[in-house]
């Protein structure tokens, strides 16, 4: 009964902040549905983009993995903030003032409007945005997943049912609010994350002792206490490091992560935005130690993914235990509405923009939201058919797979402008290279895309050269 007051009293907290929010962006203009009237102030902005970052991967895939490999996901974990700092301070001014200059409202649509004002830029948004709804439905599914195994312990009912009660929760905050909501209840969830995330280093540095789990990993296995190699990430330890440009990569080409960048207001300093995502992301750094506890005093579990969940019954009382939980759903649900958002978006705006649609019921409020929904029940139908596999893999598989996609797009094009030629070429060899080595080879997780990206990079700026060359030569 606690855990069902909880989550009452949290629900309607969150739905409260959508329906006021949903009332300060109005429903004439669409931009305030998509970017929030560009309006979030430093805090805000920082809350909702380490809130997104820092989600169910962090506290349900993260633990799973250390439960599996051990220690070096703890060193891996803390390279997420220096990354997230990076792009903050160095890449979202220049997005936020550049889409502000061109208009653009969505990740696909700057894109487009970057590369060409034609027929060309007009494929090139389509393209995009069904990249997005194909990729991110992905990781939309991995969400639900984790937060129907999260939700099932919790209030004693099935999966299924626990990722249905959540799912249509985050439907309804977000199909009123639009982004403005979503930041406004990723700034609330971020909160408790860090509180969950501070209990958890107490519970393992004070309660137990580094020591004492130290000792314990090492009964069972020395390599879980201090591993020799890089797995998942690669064959040596130092491939670890490579989360640091995995992870900047992530804020910076992610669509559901930088359009954040354009929903900041145009007089907020970035710096003051950087120094809130480097205190919260430094406090949120401390989750992969329950997966390590969880494998010291319960190796046998029957999925590294119950490393989280079986901390919490057994390391913690029962009222912090549910307290948790549901900070940890706060995490969840924070990269779902995120991702239902720019699904949504990709779906009601930028495949309508493709097609030149300007005017009837697809331009109306109404339709951005039942896009929501759709995006929602359609994802949850998706989980119930997934095979087994493990959550962080999968989020991997769509979220390094669209970032590889879109590197050349994004991040080559600050620093070199090519052309729509190229941006087409680009994204196509980051595609087919990132999903071609997660897919079909045993290479780690992290180099798989980032091999994807030096191959849109290489794309993006050899075919724009060639074809500019050919085009010079005929005139």
């Amino acid at each position: 009964m606690l855990n069902w007051l909880l989550l009452s009293c949290s629900a309607l907290i969150l739905i409260g902040l959508s329906l006021h929010s949903m009332r300060a962006a109005g429903d004439k203009d669409e931009s305030g549905f998509l970017v929030a009237n560009n309006s979030l102030g430093p805090f805000v902005a920082a809350a909702t983009l380490v809130a997104t970052g820092y989600s169910g991967f962090v506290f349900i895939g993260s633990p799973g993995v250390a439960y599996e490999y051990g220690s070096l996901e703890l060193f891996s974990n803390t390279f997420y903030t220096p990354a997230f700092l990076i792009a903050t301070l160095f890449f979202a001014n220049y997005l936020r003032r550049k889409a502000a200059t061109l208009g653009s409202r969505t990740i696909p649509e700057y894109i487009a409007q970057t590369h060409s004002d034609g027929l060309a830029g007009r494929w090139l948004q389509g393209i995009v945005a069904l990249i997005i709804i194909l990729l991110l439905s992905v990781f939309l599914v991995s969400q639900i997943k984790a937060i129907g195994l999260l939700v099932s312990g919790w209030l004693g009912i099935a999966p299924t049912q626990g990722a249905l009660l959540i799912t249509l929760l985050v439907i309804c905050y977000t199909m009123f609010g639009g982004l403005r909501a979503v930041a406004w209840t990723d700034a609330v969830m971020v909160l408790g994350m860090v509180l969950g995330s501070c209990v958890i280093a107490y519970v393992v540095f004070v309660e137990i002792g580094l020591g004492e789990l130290i000792g314990q990993l090492n009964s069972q296995d020395p390599q879980l206490a201090n591993p020799t190699t890089g797995a998942p990430y690669g064959d040596s330890p130092a491939s670890a490091l490579l989360l640091l440009p995995y992870a900047f990569l992530w804020a910076a080409a992610l669509p559901f992560m930088s359009v954040r960048f354009l929903a900041i207001k145009k007089d907020v300093s970035m710096a003051k935005v950087g120094i809130w995502v480097a205190v919260l992301g430094l406090l949120l750094n401390f989750t992969p130690l329950a997966g390590l506890y969880a494998r010291a005093y319960f190796p046998e579990l029957a999925s590294p993914d119950l490393a989280m969940p079986t901390f919490l019954e057994h390391g913690v009382g029962p009222l912090m235990s549910s307290v948790i939980t549901l900070f940890i759903l706060f995490a969840m649900k924070s990269t779902a509405n995120s991702l239902m958002h720019t699904v949504s978006t990709a779906l009601s705006y930028d495949l309508r923009s493709a097609l030149g649609r300007h005017e009837g019921f697809t331009t109306t409020m109404t339709f951005n939201r039942l896009m929501v929904m759709i995006v929602g029940i359609c994802s949850f139908v998706g989980m119930a058919y997934l095979p087994p596999v493990m959550i962080l893999w999968l989020g991997i598989l769509g979220n390094g797979t669209l970032m590889a996609s879109l590197f050349g797009v994004t991040l080559c094009s600050t620093l070199w402008q090519g052309n729509s030629l190229g941006a087409f070429a680009s994204i196509a060899a980051g595609f087919c290279v990132s999903a071609y080595l997660l897919l079909g080879t045993d290479l780690g997780w992290v180099q798989g895309p980032l091999y994807g990206c030096l191959a849109s990079a290489a794309c993006y700026i050899g075919v724009s050269l060639a074809t500019r060359r050919s085009m010079s030569v005929a005139t």
